[in-house]
């Protein structure tokens, strides 16, 4: 797994406009708790902590005010600039197992006339803290219907476990839905009704006209 080198400086100032401040000046507010400690305050460098976020499960190595192993815990982003508004982290140590959401992936493509119905996107499994891989892969290249993967079936990296049910859908090949079509008698069938109507009406307009 990845493990990033982040340094941190411990803040003392809170409130919107604090964190307003902080961010004016590339900096993230950060809160860093786990193990029953006291919650630690601290801002760290938003560019790379921004790029230390794009790995799933990042293993980031905290240094300066602290010297910690962390791994995120809950991220707050602008809703419209996407920049990191707050981030919490989770002390974590050697050794120890955490759980987290493990990305799920696919490679290849169904069938035609299939379509490939994922139902889970991430799976809970139970890994050594510096040991998370980094997600887990299936090939659906040329699966056809009935093709089914539950969590029970993934190939997990040895040291992780399963934290969920083994029966949990993740995947599943189904048919693609078809649109019938009206046969050649049935679409003229439909047509002449239309026509007659629209005969009778061009008939009753001249009377119309003369009743005037």
């Amino acid at each position: 797994m990845s493990e990033v080198k982040i340094a941190s400086e411990l803040r003392d100032q809170f409130g919107k406009g604090a964190a307003r401040k902080i961010r004016r000046a590339n900096q993230v507010p950060v809160v860093l708790y786990g193990h029953g400690t006291e919650p630690r305050h601290l801002t760290m460098p938003g560019h790379d902590l921004l790029l230390a976020l794009r790995t799933p499960n990042v293993l980031i190595r905290i240094e300066g005010a602290v010297n910690e192993l962390a791994l995120p815990k809950g991220v707050q982003r602008d809703p419209i600039k996407g920049f990191l508004e707050h981030v919490d982290l989770i002390l974590v140590r050697r050794g120890e197992k955490v759980t987290v959401e493990l990305p799920v992936t696919t490679t290849g493509d169904v069938v035609n006339g299939a379509i490939l119905d994922q139902q889970l996107v991430a799976v809970s499994v139970e890994a050594e803290a510096t040991n998370i891989p980094s997600g887990v892969e299936i090939d659906v290249d040329g699966k056809d219907v009935g093709f089914t993967v539950n969590a029970g079936d993934l190939d997990l990296p040895k040291g992780t476990t399963l934290a969920v049910e083994g029966d949990t859908l993740v995947l599943h090949v189904i048919a693609a839905p078809t649109v019938d079509l009206p046969e050649e008698g049935e679409a003229e069938a439909a047509e002449a009704p239309a026509a007659e109507a629209g005969d009778e009406a061009a008939e009753g307009e001249p009377a119309a006209a003369a009743a005037e």
